[in-house]
């Protein structure tokens, strides 16, 4: 028997879309990892609640909005930036610095397995849940409101209620990965351009009769919504310590992200849980500390 958290439409404003160094857009898995974690953390802080814990989780988009525009005739899209109010300098005013960091506003409902919790303990845990989420931080950005949360009891034979609590995601998109696709490809080049090769798009002229271009074909390499997604972080520097690290009492190392391939798919197309969960996992000789889908176990 397994227990499992729905937290359903949950409002996030000014979501932080950087999800790594080099992608834009959904955030990063290990920042909704993260915000379970927290979640997690703040509610074992009750002497009655401590042998709860969030061992894995699933995220489903209901909605989303990248704060970007592109004007007539762009071929790129610019970052919709703010700005702190004008300083005084002098007898005159000046605009501060900024750095630009893309938002999006987000409506996610998310899907979190739980061990410790029992018929007993579960309507403190739902109430701790409702009263610590509004306070919290989700991917850097305000939580506005949410739904009703529930729980629910199942095991890996009720095929009718697996696909209820799955359900309970509709209508959104379910973040899983596919770094399958990069094993599968015939390029003798390095993972980024492997890839690009995914992600590109391929136009094709479309001609009439008389050879006249009447239009083009896009196409891709697989069909589906493929996108880049970071997972992680790899070691690239030994584990030490090193001058004016922010603690001084742990050891520390230089990481560069971890990018794969992911896909959205509706909530409505899997059958078992396991296929949309995510966790953590740290493979020591490789020095990867990464987020995992469970079906690529």
């Amino acid at each position: 028997m397994k227990a499992y958290i729905v937290i359903p439409k949950i409002k996030i404003q000014n979501a932080n879309a950087l999800s790594s160094a080099y992608t834009i857009g959904f955030p990063a898995i290990t920042a909704w990892l993260g915000a379970v974690h927290a979640l997690q953390r703040q509610i074992c802080q009750y002497p009655e609640l401590r042998q709860i814990s969030f061992i894995k989780m699933a995220v489903s988009c209901n909605y989303y909005n990248l704060q970007v525009y592109k004007g007539p005739g762009d071929f790129q899209s610019s970052i919709i930036g703010t700005s702190n109010p004008l300083r005084k300098k002098g007898s005159n005013f000046e605009r501060p610095p900024f750095i630009e960091a893309p938002r999006i506003q987000l409506t996610v409902s998310l899907l979190i397995e739980v061990q410790g919790i029992n018929a007993e303990n579960q309507k403190n845990v739902i109430r701790m849940l409702q009263r610590k989420l509004p306070c919290m931080k989700m991917v850097s950005g305000d939580i506005l409101g949410f739904d009703k949360i529930q729980v629910f009891y199942i095991d890996k034979n009720q095929a009718d209620t697996i696909k209820k609590v799955i359900m309970q995601l509709m209508p959104g998109y379910i973040l899983i990965e596919r770094r399958d696709l990069l094993q599968i490809i015939d390029i003798a080049q390095d993972g980024l351009d492997k890839l690009l090769a995914y992600l590109k798009v391929n136009f094709t002229a479309i001609q009439d009769t008389t050879g006249n271009i009447i239009g083009w074909k896009p196409k891709r390499l697989v069909s589906g919504w493929i996108v880049p997604i970071a997972v992680g972080f790899k070691r690239i520097s030994e584990v030490g310590t090193v001058l004016n690290q922010r603690d001084m009492k742990c050891n520390h190392c230089f990481t560069e992200n971890v990018v794969t391939l992911g896909e959205f798919k509706m909530a409505y197309r899997f059958n078992d849980i396991e296929d949309i969960m995510w966790q953590y996992t740290y493979e020591q000789d490789k020095g990867l500390y990464v987020c995992k889908n469970q079906n690529n176990f």
